[in-house]
């Protein structure tokens, strides 16, 4: 017989203790080549990274969105906020997202994969759909970074809707949008880590 293993409720998530974020001190906001060059350094030394992308919301029928504005990339131990403005910035992260050699697993992958076809143009390699490591172990079709914070670690991850809606095409990025976005990235490294472990 086909068992669903049990997911908590939002109600038994909200009294769970909170997920311990990357703080402003290990996040690098990443805009110009140099900056971009030594991020990129840095994460080859890793084979895995948590990985996301924020592309600006839109709010009108018919409205297209031209994102991905950021790509954000983590490790256990930091996180790098790429915003793509910069041509030698935007060059480097594409050949990062297009090396099979570094797993970049996340969550609901695949609308920021067919964003990264179009804007960067390479076919991001070695992505790792974290929901689909949920599925082969009997959970619920999508988990979602809340329900896999909550189920591996007895943790609640905290999301900001205000920041999840904001502007992420602005040439500056508050320090609430980098904490969101790194945190996304960041908390999927984690539960790649204890999902292999």
């Amino acid at each position: 017989m086909n068992t669903t293993r049990p997911t908590p409720s939002k109600e038994e998530i909200a009294l769970l203790p909170e997920f311990p974020r990357v703080g402003l001190d290990r996040i690098t906001l990443v805009n110009t080549g140099p900056q971009a060059r030594e991020a990129v350094a840095a994460l080859r030394d890793h084979p895995a990274w948590g990985f996301d992308t924020e592309s600006k919301p839109t709010f009108r029928v018919g409205e297209v969105s031209d994102g991905p504005h950021i790509v954000q990339l983590s490790t256990l131990q930091r996180a790098w906020v790429f915003q793509l403005f910069d041509d030698v910035c935007r060059d480097l992260v594409a050949a990062l997202l297009a090396e099979a050699a570094h797993t970049k697993a996340g969550f609901g992958l695949g609308d920021d994969t067919s964003r990264i076809r179009s804007k960067l143009r390479v076919e991001p390699a070695g992505v790792l759909e974290l929901n689909h490591l949920f599925r082969e172990r009997g959970y619920r079709k999508d988990m979602g970074v809340k329900g896999a914070v909550a189920v591996l670690f007895q943790q609640r991850f905290i999301k900001s809707k205000k920041a999840a809606t904001s502007n992420w095409a602005a040439p500056q990025l508050s320090e609430s949008q980098l904490v969101y976005a790194a945190n996304d990235a960041y908390a999927a490294a984690h539960v790649l880590a204890a999902l292999q472990g």
